[in-house]
């Protein structure tokens, strides 16, 4: 064994951004410019938030405390639905290059497997259901790609010291290194985090169970022939008493998150002369030969939290900054990037005047559901790996007896991990009236199925979500990739208002000619079937792919109410979507 080398922390590939050469135009100490969103919080939510915003138009500015994207590894999972999410924002090649994926896991009591589990993972899907990646190359990553769309500009080394909403907007107090100055904007996203001062200055205070588990977090750089996979050890031989989790990453970097004894210090836990040895101890017992190197060490305590709401008049919030999820099934930056996308088209058309500040309140509604879940399914499986009282440690030791030869326990220790949310009852979505027997019902994300994708250049096989862009788009399925004129038509309309609607025909038998400018076709004939369909039948997917509405019929009128519907606007702001 090595212990920590200046070689093992040249593996960490942030660089320090300086703070720019002089501040922003200022009179009298307020910024001359006045800014349509600041988001406070230059981390995973805030420029996921920044990018999702840039895609769709919005210029935003991005206040941010630190000099650097984070160091160490902190949130490492990303799944599925964040990647369908880089991807429809044009920025997932880093991530796919650089992160390693992986479908499943396996779980030890002592030195005995119990459960091999794989996450939904089919010949219809284009990403893997999940990618290891550490969090300083998820930040260097959004950030490349948010500057790169000329609509974002990062502040580092800026403070926000003082928040103070009117009706109109928002005044922010901001302290550097070069001198303190003020800002206004029209919005503030607060994504700064578990002390969030936004959330501390909109009054809104988390709700929900704190767990007194306590993990101790490490990075090490191991050559290792193991796969990627999620490990988890409980009683481990080599830490008795503990639970252990080891995820690989990219650069020959290992994570291993263990829990700390109830008696434990953790300020002492945290030393590396008392972690490397329960590091080595561990790695030992699982056959572990190669020298390996400390490079990052911190604690992690499980939280359950969340708002009861998201928006205080002008100051909405996302990812940490309104609520806590514990990291067991990696719903935690995840969610914030569904944060960022569900909030990202909203705020857009309220900027652009294309809808009414009432839809920011489907933000709050939509999401709080979705955490909610995530804390339901997350408070399962942290009572699993960090029992909270005696009961509970019972139960799950006889759990962990029975495992190895009755399958029918193993569930209870499936780590459950994060799945997409279906906004159910959510204000935006009508309830079916055409009795559907199969597919994505309204407040369902997308589901994925190879196509032939159709446009002037020569076909090429793809899939279904590549037709959804960060617009409203109606998928009409017909026999031979005609649209139909009505819905054709109220398509072109959209494009003179600040409502972007597409509309793409889906053949369901193969075409004998290029019927319009793009189109796709079905070729596995799984398309239709998955999605319930029949020749006529049409959906309509909102800007972060999730169902807004289904019919059986190719109805412009149903689609032009129900676009109205979402946007909670009046039929002046939209009548020249439905001329």
């Amino acid at each position: 064994m090595t212990g920590p080398s200046t070689r093992a922390f040249t593996r960490y590939p942030f660089a320090a951004r300086s703070v720019p050469a002089r501040l922003p135009a200022l009179r009298f100490g307020m910024e001359e410019r006045r800014h349509a969103v600041v988001i406070v919080g230059g981390g995973i939510v805030g420029l996921a938030t920044a990018l999702a915003l840039a895609r769709h138009g919005v210029p935003s500015v991005i206040i941010e405390a630190d000099d650097t994207v984070c160091v160490g590894s902190r949130a490492i999972c990303l799944s599925r639905r964040s990647l369908e999410i880089l991807t429809r924002y044009g920025a997932a090649r880093r991530f796919l290059e650089t992160g390693l994926p992986w479908v499943g896991g396996r779980s030890f009591y002592r030195d005995e497997e119990v459960l091999r589990f794989s996450m939904p993972h089919d010949e219809n899907q284009r990403l893997p259901p999940m990618i290891n990646i550490q969090q300083y190359y998820i930040e260097d990553f959004l950030l490349e790609a948010a500057e790169s769309s000329g609509l974002v500009e990062v502040r580092w080394q800026s403070r926000v010291s003082a928040v103070r909403a009117c009706a109109s907007g928002v005044r922010l107090s901001i302290d550097t290194p070069l001198g303190n100055y003020q800002l206004d904007t029209e919005w503030v996203v607060g994504c700064d985090g578990a002390r969030s001062a936004v959330r501390e200055a909109a009054g809104l205070r988390l709700r929900g169970t704190s767990y007194e588990g306590r993990y101790v977090i490490v990075d090490i750089a191991l050559k290792s022939t193991r796969p990627t996979e999620r490990l988890a050890w409980f009683d481990p031989p080599s830490n008795p008493g503990s639970t252990i989790l080891m995820h690989r990453q990219p650069d020959d970097v290992w994570r291993i998150d263990y829990q700390l004894r109830d008696a434990e210090d953790p300020e002492t836990a945290v030393r590396p002369e008392n972690v490397i040895p329960r590091v080595a101890d561990h790695l030992r017992m699982i056959g572990e030969r190669e020298d390996w190197a400390p490079i990052w060490i911190s604690l992690y305590r499980a939280n359950a939290l969340t708002l009861d709401t998201y928006r205080a008049g002008r100051l909405l919030l996302a990812g940490d900054a309104a609520h806590l999820v514990p990291i067991f099934g990696v719903r935690g930056a995840n969610s914030g990037f569904e944060d960022a996308d569900n909030l990202a088209w909203k705020l857009a058309l309220v900027i652009r005047g294309a809808a009414r500040e009432e839809l920011l309140d489907s933000y709050c509604a939509e999401r709080v559901q979705a955490a909610r879940e995530n804390l339901r399914q997350g408070m399962k499986s942290t009572e699993f790996m960090s029992p909270p009282s005696f009961g509970f440690e019972l139960m799950r030791t006889a759990v962990l007896g029975l495992a190895a030869h009755h399958p029918f326990v193993r569930p209870l220790i499936n780590p459950r991990q994060t799945q997409p949310i279906r906004y159910a009852g959510s204000p935006l979505s009508p309830d079916d009236a055409d009795g559907w027997s199969a597919g994505p019902a309204p407040g369902s994300v997308a589901l994925e199925c190879p196509v032939t994708l159709c446009s002037d250049k020569a076909p090429r096989r793809g899939h279904f979500t590549e037709l959804l862009e960060p617009a409203f788009t109606a998928i009409c399925f017909s026999e031979d990739g005609r649209l139909p004129e009505a819905l054709a038509a109220l398509a072109r309309a959209s494009t003179a208002t600040a409502v972007p609607l597409r509309a793409v025909a889906v053949a369901t038998r193969q075409p004998h000619e290029r019927v319009s400018a793009g189109f796709a076709w079905d070729h596995t004939g799984r398309l239709a079937a998955l999605y319930g369909a029949a020749p006529g039948s049409v959906y309509l997917f909102r800007p972060d792919s999730h169902v807004l509405a289904r019919w059986r019929e190719p109805a412009a009128q149903a689609a032009r109410l129900a676009l109205e519907r979402a946007l909670g606007a009046s039929a002046a702001r939209t009548e020249a979507v439905s001329s």
